[in-house]
């Protein structure tokens, strides 16, 4: 009992020692340019997911109407368009440089049309850790918050009056 007890004890110190020299020699690549380790992806995703939980099923307090999408361009426009882009642009060059991507939220991009407004509102507020993802709750009100949540929700069948806004030809 006591050599196998002494054998998982070794065991657990070398994976450590061996897991410290990869981390420690340059193994893991931390460049923005590095392809995603293994099963990374997957693990953020459910990370944030679970982050988000309940917060995805909240309703939206303001409408999604035309006036909405109005008031949600503006504060695009101001918070949001030099990272992710205008519409029918993509994301700015900046993008490429970050790591994760910023993603499109506009078109020609799907962006977040298929997350529930609740969970857009959740990642707004509280931004998502280890990405450029900042909070916007210290400096927008929780309405306009709703409002750029609410346009980007139905980013793919705005008006033409918001379009033209999201184009920067306000």
């Amino acid at each position: 009992m006591i050599k196998f007890i002494l054998g998982i004890i070794i065991g657990v110190v070398l994976a450590l020692g061996g897991l410290y020299l990869y981390l420690t020699r340059g193994g893991l690549q931390m460049s923005t340019t590095s392809a995603p380790l293994p099963l990374e992806r997957y693990f953020a995703h459910h990370a944030l997911a679970a982050s988000i939980g309940k917060a995805a099923d909240k309703q939206s307090p303001v409408a999604a109407d035309d006036a909405t999408f109005l008031a949600g361009a503006q504060v695009y426009d101001k918070n949001c368009m030099g990272c992710h882009g205008r519409f029918g642009q993509g994301p700015s060059g900046l993008s490429k440089r970050m790591y994760p991507h910023i993603p499109p939220l506009l078109p020609p991009a799907k962006g977040v049309t298929d997350d529930p407004v609740g969970g857009t509102h959740w990642v707004v507020s509280n931004g998502i850790r280890f990405s450029g993802m900042p909070s916007f709750s210290p400096k927008l009100s929780d309405t306009e918050i709703w409002q750029v949540s609410q346009l980007l929700k139905n980013a793919d069948h705005l008006p033409a009056p918001v379009q033209e806004v999201l184009r920067g030809k306000q």
